[in-house]
């Protein structure tokens, strides 16, 4: 195989039949983008709840974290493929198994599964912003959610974002544990273009796609680091800071 990596004919065929890879590479940006959006609300709650007075809230983030944090994705991923129909068919009282397509396993599995290590960014940016700042503000006459808006967070999306942009790529990555169960995503698909004609260069076009993926991401966590590194200009809140284009 390694001899024809090079081979023009080869390179010829894969591009020829490189149809199942981008249909691979869309499904799995759907993915990505339905596991991203999950993964962030559900991190973003499970944060909060973490940096409450509350017991009962800060165990549940606690149990959630620890349990993905500690068991593997694949294992995930097969226990809710093989288990999720019976489950279903369980809640539903439906007379056989229910079929759970491959798109809500994998938005699921990734997202489930980065909501717990977005949920520790949160809280870790949270509990970095000293607790004075928030009562410095409110002591100005700032709103409780205006002294988010313009205090707490930004100082803590500084703190997050490296973090939060990595957890990004990484759940892109991982999305290719889809292939493991026939998922239909670009991992799957390249499996199988290799499995039929024995040509490597099906890896490197599913690679090359993930770049495509991945790149852009690690442009724009470079982009907004620059940003949040560049000093902030004077806000106008109203009612709270006079407005200089009114005094002029």
């Amino acid at each position: 195989m390694l001899e024809g990596l090079l081979d023009p004919a080869r390179w010829e065929l894969t591009l020829a039949e490189s149809g199942p890879l981008w249909e691979g590479f869309a499904f799995t940006l759907q993915v990505v983008i339905a596991g991203l959006l999950l993964s962030l609300v559900l991190g973003t709650i499970l944060g909060v709840f973490s940096t409450t007075r509350s017991r009962i809230l800060r165990a549940i983030s606690r149990v959630y974290v620890e349990f993905y944090q500690n068991t593997p994705l694949p294992v995930q991923v097969f226990f809710m493929y093989m288990a999720g129909p019976q489950i279903l068919q369980a809640i539903t009282g439906a007379a056989m198994p229910v079929r759970i397509p491959a798109f809500v396993l994998g938005f699921m599995g990734v997202g489930l599964y980065h909501a717990a290590y977005i949920a520790e960014v949160i809280r870790t940016g949270i509990e970095a912003v000293p607790r004075g700042q928030m009562e410095a503000a409110l002591s100005q006459g700032f709103t409780r959610v205006q002294a988010y808006r313009y205090v707490i967070l930004p100082q803590t999306f500084k703190i997050i974002l490296p973090p939060l942009c990595n957890q990004a790529l990484n759940l892109v990555k991982n999305s290719s544990v889809l292939a493991l169960i026939a998922g239909g995503d670009l991992m799957y698909n390249a499996d199988n273009f290799v499995s039929t004609y024995g040509y490597l260069q099906g890896y490197i076009l599913c690679c090359f796609m993930y770049f495509i993926i991945c790149f852009p991401l690690a442009i724009l966590v470079q982009y907004l680091e620059r940003r949040s590194k560049q000093r902030p200009r004077a806000k106008v809140i109203p009612g709270i800071t006079p407005d200089p284009a009114k005094e002029a």
